[in-house]
């Protein structure tokens, strides 16, 4: 298997004058759901898939519990999860208040297991994916 790509032409958002340059983008094939996650790892081990869907739902509920009181929360060699804050800036200290928060996010770094996976991946080149367009409202006669 291998990670889909299209080379598309960017222009650099730094040097709008310059000439754009053609770039790989990564594209989809497929994706995984929770219910074919947990009937994957299910057939991998003896636990069965309304096992494994409780126990990824506990770990999420946990993950959430953990985030709201600041934690960092370090899940093995997957890696880890913290919030970070976007704010507008202040002159001073004093002068920095809550309301200059403008919201949060959340920050996942890779563990070893993921980046490693990185350092092994083949790619293969495909056509561009067609951009979909949404249909046009109808409107009533």
């Amino acid at each position: 298997m291998s990670v889909k790509y299209s080379v598309v032409e960017r222009a650099n958002p730094r040097k709008l004058a310059d000439p754009k340059k053609f770039y790989a983008q990564a594209q989809g094939c497929g994706e995984m759901d929770f219910d074919s996650m947990c009937e994957d790892v299910s057939n991998r081990c003896t636990a069965t898939k309304a096992d494994i869907s409780a126990s990824i739902s506990g770990a999420l509920i946990t993950i959430q519990q953990s985030l709201r009181k600041g934690e960092v929360v370090r899940f093995g060699e997957f890696g880890s999860f913290q919030v970070g804050i976007r704010s507008s800036g202040a002159e001073t200290q004093k002068e920095f208040s809550v309301g200059l928060i403008k919201g949060a996010r959340i920050t996942f770094r890779p563990g070893k297991l993921l980046t490693n996976m990185l350092k092994t991946l083949d790619y293969s080149q495909v056509a561009k994916l067609p951009v979909k367009v949404a249909a046009a409202p109808k409107t009533g006669a």
